[in-house]
């Protein structure tokens, strides 16, 4: 067989390969959405109308999965419920709803979660008569951010100041604090529903360390390195890019540390990009000195793995993506763009930031290699230090805003990853000034707008 041929063969191939791993993916999420579907109708009953509403404001995902357990307890103690984001209520249905349990959690800094935000800004923001509405709240979030369970508060308080009635007061969750979420539990009936359906997150398991790369030497930064990890023993899970490792320390079991996962399965490895964390002492930080520096290759230690719904590609798979982020937050777009190559998707474009070219390139050679092939339709890097002035991402946004503008009118996701304070907000900001606020109401609802900063 000549070269021609062989190159024909293996284009042919490729396609193949493309085309199956489309059909998979399409398969899969059809086969969530059925069974999302089923489900809710299961719960609902014959009659939706009459079924308390279970509402869940989430980002990662616990107030999903916590939605649908209440569902369920409801259901079983023979109480229709209807079970659905935030975002896609409005203050006509909750007039007519009978009853509606709230489950908020709160995002960075005491803000709404992407999936509430729509009903925040329009619901929240309007008044309304409320009335004829019972109520609950179950607030999540975390006392070690300033404004603990913001988000829950302010709804709890918009919903009592609308005249709708307390069925009781607002329970509040520090982290997943089991106490808490019993006496939420307590209130509907039902036996804890921990079942892969529910919560949909799998066990911990051992996971052991086969590569650790240090990748910005030099820098004036902190260190950030690459881990690869491995399966202890048997095969590797099933995870989509997007996801989370989550590790649990037994010297802080009740903060478990999440890491966006920066490969997908069929690499053969687990990958995260960690960056090391040193507290004023010298001491290093629990999880990134665990990670970065304590554990010995060939250590294992343990991993959950969970999904993150709000940031997999899910249907913008076959949409073009924009990929925004700076420092570790490459670890949740390399993911993406690991998936993108494989399905053969050459219409990405990353906007990432740094501080310095000579020393905090992250993955240069993998980045550069994916421009080559035209993964990477294309690149831009942004190195804050290089130059008298600062500059970031969201300035090389606004510098292009003409070319976002053209790939939003493509019809492409915007996917941002990396650090809460500064980067993401700029960036949020600078979005709305290119596309205005009707435009980035648009790409919020349609699911086109996904974020995970910290």
């Amino acid at each position: 067989m000549n070269e021609t041929a062989l190159r024909a063969l293996a284009a042919g191939l490729t396609l193949l390969a493309y085309a199956a791993l489309c059909a998979a993916i399409w398969m899969r999420q059809r086969r969530r959405r059925e069974a999302l579907t089923q489900r809710g109708a299961a719960l609902a009953g014959n009659d939706p109308g009459a079924a308390t509403l279970v509402l869940f404001a989430s980002q990662t995902g616990q107030a999903e999965a916590l939605a649908w357990q209440t569902g369920r307890w409801l259901h079983d103690a023979g109480t229709p419920a209807r079970v659905m984001s935030l975002n896609e209520a409005n203050a006509e249905l909750l007039r007519q709803a009978p009853q509606a349990l709230f489950i908020a959690s709160t995002y960075g800094e005491g803000d709404a979660p992407d999936g509430a935000s729509l009903f925040a800004e329009h619901i929240m923001g309007a008044k309304a008569d409320l009335s004829s509405l019972r109520y609950a709240v179950l607030a999540l979030g975390d006392r070690q951010y300033a404004n603990f369970c913001r988000f829950g508060r302010l709804l709890d308080d918009w919903l009592h100041a609308a005249g709708a009635t307390r069925s009781f007061e607002r329970i509040e969750v520090d982290n997943a604090e089991p106490a808490a979420l019993a006496a939420w539990q307590s209130q509907w009936g039902g036996a804890p529903a921990d079942d892969a359906a529910d919560t949909a997150e799998a066990a911990a398991a051992p996971w052991r360390l086969v590569r650790r790369s240090l990748l910005n030497g030099g820098s004036a930064g902190a260190p950030v390195y690459l881990l690869a990890f491995a399966p202890a023993s048997g095969p590797a899970p099933h995870w989509e890019s997007g996801d989370i490792a989550q590790l649990s320390l037994a010297s802080d079991p009740g903060r478990p540390r999440d890491y966006s996962i920066a490969s997908i399965p069929t690499d053969g490895e687990l990958h995260l990009l960690v960056r090391q964390e040193r507290h004023p002492d010298g001491s290093l930080g629990a999880g990134s000195g665990l990670l970065t520096s304590s554990l010995g290759l060939g250590d294992t230690l343990q991993l959950r793995l969970r999904p993150h719904r709000n940031f997999r590609l899910g249907e913008n798979a076959q949409r073009p993506l924009l990929l925004i982020g700076n420092g570790t937050g490459l670890a949740g777009l390399r993911g993406h763009l690991c998936a993108r190559a494989a399905l053969g998707r050459h219409d990405n474009w990353l906007v990432f930031g740094e501080r310095n070219e000579a020393h905090d390139y992250l993955c240069r050679g993998e980045l550069e290699a994916w421009q080559r092939t035209g993964v990477l339709q294309r690149l831009d890097m942004v190195f804050s230090r290089d130059q008298a002035e600062r500059r970031y991402v969201q300035h090389r946004l606004l510098q292009l805003h003409e070319e976002v503008r053209d790939w939003i009118a493509r019809d492409a996701a915007i996917y941002v990853c990396g650090s809460l304070q500064g980067m993401a907000g700029g960036v949020d900001a600078a979005l709305r000034q290119i596309v205005g606020e009707a435009g980035m109401g648009e790409l919020l609802a349609s699911g086109r707008y996904r974020r995970d900063v910290y």
